[in-house]
């Protein structure tokens, strides 16, 4: 019993319900409106491009459905753009808690433990440190796709 409850079935339940309402959105328009939204190529502005729409999306739906929707549009399209995909719902959640299911975890278990998290100050360093890595991170990227 004690293993079913820290198992947290209600949690599990969140998720599911989130990506089955993530796939109706997509299937209703959302797809379509980010494939209007991202660039092709792999030039570094389509790479910025695709990283920054993925992590304002992995923070207005979480990065696990933000993923599945960004795949579809950016997975025939360069090599290059997937991975810039995956840089921004990796790094983009951190911006706010809801972004990143592990973020939602790690606030779960924080709040368990009775301890306090400063959200204005998650915030701020998330608004620090998240627009400078999402950009140096995929001119990394674009320079070393030129590179090999």
């Amino acid at each position: 019993m004690e293993l079913a409850r820290a198992v947290e079935p209600t949690f599990l339940v969140f998720v599911l319900a989130l990506g089955v309402v993530v796939a109706a959105a997509g299937e209703h328009g959302l797809s379509a409106l980010v494939r209007s939204l991202v660039p092709h190529g792999s030039g570094l502005p389509a790479l910025l491009a695709v990283a920054a729409v993925s992590a304002v999306l992995a923070n207005l739906v979480n990065n696990l459905p933000a993923t599945l929707i960004m795949v579809a549009v950016v997975a025939s399209g360069a090599p290059g753009a997937v991975l810039a995909m995956l840089i921004g719902v990796n790094v983009g959640p951190n911006l706010t808690y809801v972004g990143s299911l592990a973020t939602l975890l790690w606030r779960r278990i924080v709040h368990a433990h009775d301890e306090d998290v400063d959200v204005a100050k998650f915030l701020v360093l998330g608004a620090m440190t998240v627009p400078a890595i999402l950009l140096v991170s995929t001119a990394s990227l674009w320079l070393a796709l030129r590179l090999s």
